[in-house]
C-alpha cells in the first residue's frame, strides 16, 4: 500500500516538473535557513557547556550607585578573593582571582609572538576543567611557572618539547612552562585563553600587594560553588562584603552578587542593576525568523498544490468511485508531501554545506554539520516529517474532500472562493517578507546613524600605538623629535587611553556648589599637551593645555557633559579638589567626544596632564600622519623609530577610524545575518509567485487568446495578469508596515542614541516589494501575452 503511495507520488512529481522544482527548491531553501539558524542557536545555547562545572561556576560582579543610576561592573578588588575563602569557605569549592584576557608578548629566544592570556590563580585549571595534555592540575603552583595552550606551544616551540623551557612574558618575566592544555572550543568564554600565568607573579612584580586598596576594581573574580549550595542564597549573603570592608566606598552603595556562567553569554546586559537580557534577544529573533521562513516555503507548497486542484480532481473522483476512502486519499497526498520534504531536506543539507563557510564568516562562528551525531539525524528526520505534514496538511484535506459525482459528471468547479485561501496565504507570505525587509533596512540605518554621529575629534590619518611596556616613556621627547623630523608625522601626543576607547574612571572630586549627595564618577584620561592638536578636538570655552604654562600640571580640561553634570555655568577658573591629589583649576571646556560606545550618551570626562600624578603612565602614543604622506612608507619609518627606543617589543599600530568602526561589529554582524535570511525569504516568496503566476497564465490561456484576437495589446494583457498579484502585495504592505514599525520601534528603544523610523524606510520597502513582484510575475505574464492565440485556442 505505502509503496504504491510513493510510486504515485514520484509519477506526479515527474509529470509536473516545473511546480515540483519550485516546491522542492522553495522547501529546500526554507529548510536550509531553519538548519543554519538551528546550528547557530545550538551554538549559542551550548556556550560554555564544555566546562564540567558549568552549572556551578559564577563571576562576582557589583552594582554601584553613581549619579543616581545603578552601574554594573564585572571587575572587583584583589582583596575580595581571600575574604570569600575565609568567610564563605563552606559555600565555595574554589575562588580564583585573575586579570582580563589581553594580548601579551611571549618570547622564546629570537621568536616573539602575541597571544591572548591572563594572570590567574592556580585553582583555575580544575575550575575550568582544562584538559592537560602535559603537566597536571598543580602546574600553576609555582609563581614562576606558565601553562600554554596546545596552539601557543606549537607556535612558540614547534614540534619540540615545551615542558621546562623558559618563556619571557612581555619581555620582563622569565617563566617556566609547566603544562600544556588543549585549546578550548570557540563556544567558550575562554576560547582565546592561550596562556595562563600565576596571579601572584603579577601582584608581587607590580607591587599591587602594597599599593592597591578595595577601591581599585581592576580584576576578575570567579567562584565555583560546592554541590547542593544554592547560588541565589550565596549571592545574597556576599552582598555587603565591599561596603563592610571599604568605608570610603559606602557612598556608592556597592552590592556584590554572583552572575552564573550559564548566563554569561545570553544575559550579559544590565540596566539599573537588573539583568536586561543580552544576546538572548538575537536567539529569539532568529528562531522566529527561521520559523517564518520555513512557513513561507510551506505556504508555497500549499498554494501550488491547491492551485492545481482541478487537474487532480478527476483522479480523486475515479479513486473515490472505485472504493478509495477519504482517509486513504489523505495518506496518499501526505505521502507526496513527505516525498517532496525528504528530497528538499537532502537538497538543503547540500545547500547548508555550501553556505556554511560564508555563514560562519558573517556570524563569526566555527560551526559545522555534525555528521556523526545521531541526535542531528534524528532531529532532521523529525524536522522533515513535521515539515512534510505541515506543508501537505491543507492540500491533503482539501483535495480529498472533492465529491466524485460532480467531478465525473464534469460539473465540478472550484469557484471563485476556492482561490481565497491562496490569496490569504500569499498575503501572509509577503507580509512576513515586508517585515523582514523593513527590519533589515532599519538595522543598517541605525548603524549608519550611529556611525555618522559627530565623534568630537578627527579620525582621518590618526593612528594609535599601544605601548607594550613603559620603556618608551623616558624617551618621549626624543621619540617626538625623531618622528617630527621624519617628514611623515604632523603631530605626536601621548595618553593613558586611546581617544576611541577611554574606559578609565575616577571619583573623589569636589567642587564649589557640588550636591553633597552626588556620587560622582568621571571618565578620565591623562594626556600630554599636544593631545588636543593631534586628535583635532574642539575647544568650546577657555584654552587647551600648553607647554608654555607650568601651572597646567595642576589643571583640568573637561567636556561639555561634565560642565553640565557639575552644574558649572562658568567653569573656567573653578577649583576642583581631587582626593589626596590636590586642587586643580579648570582651564578649558572641550566639545563632547565619543570615547565609549556610540549608542550611549557621552559620559562626563576630565583630562589632565599625564605628569600630574605619580601613578599616571602613558599607555598610548597618538600620531597624526602628514597629509599626502604615503601610508606604507610612513608606517615603515615610524616603526623603525619606535624600534630605536624599544627594540624588544614589536611595533603595532591601529588606525583610529578602524578602531572606531569595531564598535559597530556586533550590530553589523546581526544586520548582515538578518539581511541574509531576508534575501532567502524573498527568494522563497518570489518562487511562490512564479509558480502561481505560471498556473494563472495557464488557466487563462483561452481568455488571453480571445482578448488578443479582439485586439488587446501585450501591455494590456501584462497589466491584466499582474494586477491581482500587485494588489495582494499592496495589502501585505498595509498589514506588514505597521507591524514592522511596532517591532522596530521597540528594538530601537534599546539604544539611548538611535535613529527614528523615517518614511523613506517604508517607501524603499514598498518599492522593493512591488518591484520584485512585477519582475517575478512579468516573466510568465509577458510569455503568455506573446503566445500565438491560434495555437492556444486550437488546443483549448
Amino acid at each position: 500500500m505505502f509503496r504504491n503511495y510513493f510510486r504515485i507520488a514520484f509519477r506526479s512529481l515527474v509529470r509536473n516538473r516545473f511546480s515540483a522544482a519550485i516546491n522542492i527548491g522553495g522547501l529546500a531553501i526554507g529548510m536550509s535557513v531553519a538548519i543554519l539558524i538551528g546550528l547557530w542557536i545550538h551554538d549559542e545555547l551550548s556556550f560554555d557547556k564544555v566546562h564540567d562545572n558549568y552549572d556551578r561556576i559564577a563571576s562576582v560582579m557589583q552594582n554601584q550607585v553613581i549619579s543616581g543610576h545603578v552601574q554594573t561592573w564585572r571587575s572587583e578588588a584583589m582583596q575580595l578573593a581571600p575574604v570569600l575563602r575565609k568567610d564563605f569557605g563552606a559555600d565555595f569549592k574554589c575562588v580564583v582571582t585573575g586579570t582580563g584576557a589581553w594580548e601579551h608578548l611571549l618570547t622564546v629566544g629570537d621568536k616573539k609572538l602575541k597571544y591572548t592570556g591572563s594572570y590567574m590563580e592556580a585553582p583555575v585549571i580544575d575550575m575550568l576543567s582544562l584538559k592537560m595534555l602535559l603537566g597536571n592540575h598543580t602546574a600553576l603552583q609555582d609563581p614562576s611557572s606558565i601553562i600554554l595552550s596546545a596552539s601557543a606551544a606549537s607556535g612558540l616551540f614547534g614540534d619540540g618539547d615545551a615542558i621546562g623551557k623558559l618563556v619571557r612574558l612581555d619581555n620582563t618575566h622569565p617563566l617556566t612552562v609547566t603544562g600544556i592544555y588543549a585549546d578550548l572550543p570557540a563556544n567558550s568564554s575562554f576560547a582565546d585563553l592561550h596562556f595562563i600565568a600565576p596571579f601572584p607573579n603579577l601582584v608581587h612584580s607590580e607591587g599591587y600587594d602594597t599599593t592597591l586598596g578595595w577601591g581599585n576594581s581592576w580584576f576578575q573574580t570567579y567562584v565555583q560553588l560546592n554541590a547542593q549550595v544554592d547560588m541565589a542564597k550565596t549571592s545574597a549573603s556576599i552582598r555587603n562584603i565591599k561596603a563592610d570592608n571599604s568605608p570610603g566606598d559606602r557612598r556608592f552603595k556597592p552590592a556584590l552578587f554572583l552572575h552564573p556562567m550559564s548566563r554569561w553569554r545570553l544575559y550579559s546586559d544590565f540596566e539599573e542593576g537588573v539583568s536586561a537580557g543580552g544576546r538572548i534577544r538575537y536567539v529569539r529573533l532568529f528562531a522566529i525568523i527561521g520559523a517564518f521562513v520555513l512557513l513561507l516555503a510551506c505556504i508555497n507548497f500549499m498554494n501550488l498544490s491547491t492551485a492545481r486542484s482541478e487537474k487532480r480532481a478527476k483522479e480523486v473522483g475515479i479513486r473515490k468511485a472505485i472504493g478509495s476512502l477519504r482517509g486513504q486519499l489523505i495518506r496518499q497526498f501526505f505521502s507526496e508531501s513527505l516525498v517532496i520534504a525528504t528530497l528538499a531536506f537532502a537538497l538543503s543539507i547540500g545547500l547548508v554545506q555550501l553556505l556554511l563557510p560564508f555563514f560562519n564568516e558573517v556570524a563569526d562562528k566555527k560551526m559545522g554539520i555534525p555528521w556523526g551525531q545521531s541526535l542531528f539525524w534524528l532531529t532532521g528526520l523529525c524536522f522533515t516529517v513535521v515539515t512534510g505534514l505541515l506543508a501537505g496538511s491543507y492540500p491533503a484535506l482539501y483535495l480529498s474532500s472533492f465529491r466524485p459525482e460532480k467531478v465525473l459528471k464534469g460539473t465540478f468547479r472550484v469557484g471563485r472562493l476556492a482561490a481565497l485561501p491562496r490569496k490569504i496565504l500569499v498575503v501572509v507570505q509577503f507580509t512576513v517578507s515586508v517585515i523582514l525587509i523593513i527590519g533589515t533596512i532599519a538595522v543598517f540605518h541605525q548603524i549608519q546613524y550611529a556611525r555618522d554621529r559627530p565623534a568630537g575629534y578627527s579620525r582621518d590619518g590618526l593612528i594609535t600605538v599601544a605601548l607594550q611596556s613603559f620603556k618608551v616613556n623616558p624617551h618621549l621627547e626624543a621619540l617626538r623629535r625623531d618622528l617630527l623630523q621624519s617628514g611623515f608625522v604632523e603631530g605626536i601626543a601621548g595618553s593613558e587611553s586611546s581617544p576611541a576607547n577611554t574606559w578609565i574612571t575616577n571619583s573623589g572630586f569636589d567642587w564649589p556648589g557640588k550636591d553633597p549627595s552626588l556620587q560622582e564618577e568621571f571618565t578620565s584620561n591623562g594626556i600630554t599637551p599636544e593631545f588636543g592638536k593631534v586628535t583635532g578636538w574642539q575647544i568650546a570655552e577657555g584654552r587647551d593645555f600648553s607647554r608654555d604654562y607650568s601651572t597646567d600640571s595642576t589643571s583640568f580640561l573637561i567636556n561639555e557633559t561634565a560642565a553640565k553634570y557639575m552644574g558649572l555655568r562658568h567653569p573656567i577658573g573653578q577649583q576642583v579638589k581631587w582626593g589626596n591629589n590636590g586642587r586643580f583649576t579648570i582651564i578649558g571646556v572641550v566639545k563632547d567626544m565619543v570615547a565609549q560606545t556610540p549608542y550611549d550618551p557621552v559620559t562626563p570626562m576630565i583630562f589632565y596632564m599625564s605628569s600630574s600624578l605619580s601613578f599616571s603612565h602613558l599607555g598610548v602614543i597618538d600620531i597624526r600622519l602628514r597629509p599626502g604622506a604615503g601610508t606604507a612608507r610612513a608606517l615603515a619609518a615610524i616603526g623603525a623609530i619606535f624600534k630605536k627606543y624599544d627594540p624588544e617589543d614589536p611595533f603595532e599600530y591601529r588606525f583610529a577610524d578602524e578602531e572606531y568602526a569595531k564598535k559597530f561589529g556586533e550590530e553589523e554582524r546581526i544586520g548582515r545575518l538578518a539581511g541574509f535570511f531576508t534575501l532567502l525569504a524573498i527568494i522563497i516568496s518570489c518562487l511562490g509567485l512564479l509558480g502561481l503566476s505560471s498556473f494563472v497564465a495557464e488557466q487563462r490561456t483561452r481568455e488571453i487568446g480571445v482578448r488578443k484576437i479582439l485586439g488587446a495589446s501585450v501591455f494590456h494583457l501584462w497589466q491584466l495578469l499582474s494586477r491581482e498579484f500587485v494588489g495582494l502585495v499592496g495589502l501585505s504592505l498595509l498589514i506588514g508596515g505597521p507591524i514592522a514599525w511596532w517591532i522596530m520601534k521597540g528594538w530601537l528603544a534599546g539604544y539611548r542614541y538611535h535613529a527614528g523610523l523615517s518614511w523613506w524606510v517604508f517607501a524603499l520597502a514598498t518599492l522593493g516589494a512591488i518591484g520584485l513582484t512585477l519582475f517575478t510575475v512579468s516573466f510568465q505574464a509577458i510569455r503568455a501575452a506573446l503566445a500565438n492565440p491560434v495555437k492556444s485556442l486550437r488546443s483549448e
